[in-house]
């Protein structure tokens, strides 16, 4: 059974109720700087494995991670470069994700579907950085849409796709933008975006070079 909360309403025991369910690997649809995400915690295998079951999302695309402040990603990665550290210090705390080359056996496999990388971004100042910081674990978070669908922007969709299959939804209504985070990697000390989002590619460009 589902449990909705409303955000407007929301308070201190119902977001220490919802960081608690997300530490002990429940499933939440929250809005975000950007869309609505559905996540749980990143270090849980079975919780991520739950995310791709109730998305439909096929296991060879990869997790975002969500992270409320950098001492969560250095327990994550095994060092930063230049470049990636220019980037964050330009977009981050925002809608930036960064592809970043992880640690092993910290995370699930599943998270980066198998390959050596982890997806990660430093959410804004709000209610789900307040959240994942109470929790004190990374969240996987990809849109809450069931795969192949509109992005998760619309609360009624949102709730028709997940009500009965998530164990929380924060209902903030509808957002009105649908533009996702730019995901982008470092190769060879130059910036290759992978995905064009809210950071647009002229924006990374007068930061770093790109290939």
């Amino acid at each position: 059974m589902t449990k909705y909360i409303k955000v407007n309403n929301i308070n201190e025991q119902d977001i220490n109720e919802v960081a608690n369910a997300l530490k002990n690997g429940k499933s939440v649809v929250f809005p975000t700087d950007t869309v609505y995400g559905i996540g749980s915690n990143a270090y849980d295998e079975d919780a991520c494995e739950r995310i791709y079951e109730v998305k439909g999302r096929p296991k060879y695309k990869p997790l975002v991670l969500l992270i409320a402040d950098i001492s969560m990603l250095n327990e994550l990665v095994d060092k930063i470069t230049p470049v990636e550290q220019k980037l964050m210090d330009a977009f981050w705390p925002g809608s930036l994700t960064i592809k970043l080359k992880k640690k092993k056996e910290v995370l699930p496999d599943i998270i980066s579907a198998g390959d050596e990388y982890l997806r990660a971004r430093l959410l804004a100042d709000g209610l789900m950085k307040k959240i994942i910081f109470k929790a004190g674990v990374p969240v996987v978070a990809p849109s809450a849409n069931i795969s192949g669908g509109a992005t998760g922007t619309k609360i009624d969709n949102i709730i028709s796709d997940f009500d009965g299959k998530v164990d929380y939804i924060l209902d903030s209504g509808d957002i009105e933008s649908d533009i996702t985070s730019t995901i982008v990697e470092v190769e060879d000390e130059k910036v290759i975006i992978i995905r064009e989002g809210k950071i647009t590619k002229n924006e990374i460009a007068k930061i770093a070079s790109l290939k």
